[in-house]
């Protein structure tokens, strides 16, 4: 078995983790993965204030899970790498298949 360093997983926790620590920022990336888009079209879909949006935005841009590209007067973002999407939707697997147990003991 090759178990990661704590180093590595110092890190992985500093860069990915706490980034993804905010369901804002998760429904974000979610967003994001749909389609490229803006921060007011991000904050109307997802009925955030605009400031919040950019604030979030400013996260995961700082821990490159999205990028942004200027496209004339608008400033587009979207994910840099989408496998992010595949490991929260394992995450939440796990959570139902967590929920699911606890809800087997109670009955």
């Amino acid at each position: 078995m090759n178990i990661p360093t704590l180093d590595e997983l110092s890190l992985l926790h500093q860069q990915i983790c706490t980034a993804v620590g905010d369901p804002k920022r998760i429904q974000i990336l979610y967003a994001l993965h749909e389609q490229p888009m803006n921060v007011s079209a991000l904050a109307d879909m997802l009925g955030m204030p605009q400031p919040t949006v950019s604030r979030h935005l400013g996260i995961l841009r700082e821990r490159s899970l999205v990028i942004n590209e200027r496209e004339g007067a608008a400033v587009i973002y979207r994910i840099r790498d989408t496998r992010i999407i595949d490991v929260l939707d394992t995450m939440r697997q796990v959570l139902r298949g967590v929920l699911e147990a606890r809800a087997s003991k109670l009955t």
